[in-house]
């Protein structure tokens, strides 16, 4: 039976085998990963042709170089195979960040949610930031807190919190990584957040309960009713 012959000339650069290993001597491993010692080249070559099998160099910068004999076909499949693995394992896990703010438009909310689902799928963390800004920046932690939540429960995957929700210099933020789990939601805060995200498009994720007294424009709605609020918690 003949050795394998290489296939195109970058296989032949990337891979010493059979006529192809320059060295005078090798240490030769068998099929069997048997230890046959160091051998002269043409004895080794011997020693694979005899088996039906190739000469493989895996270790060039050895001393002497290290070959194995084996199936070339099955050498190629098993480096294949160690090369997905550390490509997997070198995958670089980043914290990607998404930005919402009280008044959003629920359909805005949902695009964030969405892509928040993507990343984490990736495998990344992600970092929800609620940006405060003028009169919000001073209202009650809870209050902030729960309209956060309420973002949180619309993301269609599974996550868990890395860090827990907290004063950031935008306002608040939270972290949060791909969990099998379900979400880390419960009780009243959770109910609330679900409600909300099955809400009507045209009703903001992240805004109060309207006041009684309405607005026609619905920013300025908005801001009035956060605002009563703010007013009865005093």
């Amino acid at each position: 039976m003949g050795f394998t012959k290489y296939t195109s000339q970058k296989e032949k650069e990337r891979v010493r085998m059979n006529e192809g290993i320059r060295a005078r001597e090798v240490r030769v491993i068998g099929p069997e990963s048997e230890n046959f010692g160091v051998m002269q080249i043409q004895d080794a070559l011997a020693k694979a042709r005899e088996l039906g099998l190739d000469l493989i160099e895996i270790s060039p910068n050895a001393n002497p170089p290290v070959a194995k004999i084996t199936d070339y076909g099955k050498f190629k499949y098993e480096q294949k195979k160690k090369e997905k693995d550390v490509k997997a394992k070198a995958h670089v896990t980043e914290t990607k960040v998404t930005q919402v703010k009280i008044g959003t438009s629920e359909r805005d909310m949902h695009i964030k949610a969405s892509k928040a689902a993507i990343w984490l799928r990736e495998g990344h963390r992600v970092k929800i930031d609620l940006f405060l800004w003028g009169r919000y920046k001073y209202m009650e932690f809870n209050f902030l807190k729960e309209r956060l939540e309420r973002f949180l429960a619309i993301i269609p995957e599974s996550y868990k919190i890395a860090d827990e929700i907290r004063k950031s210099p935008k306002g608040l933020s939270v972290v949060i990584e791909h969990d099998g789990g379900a979400k880390p939601l419960s009780g009243r805060a959770s109910n609330k957040a679900v409600n909300s995200a099955k809400a009507p498009v045209n009703v903001n994720v992240l805004a109060d309960r309207p006041a009684k007294k309405e607005q026609k424009v619905e920013g300025s709605s908005i801001e009035k009713s956060v605002a009563h609020e703010q007013y009865e918690d005093q």
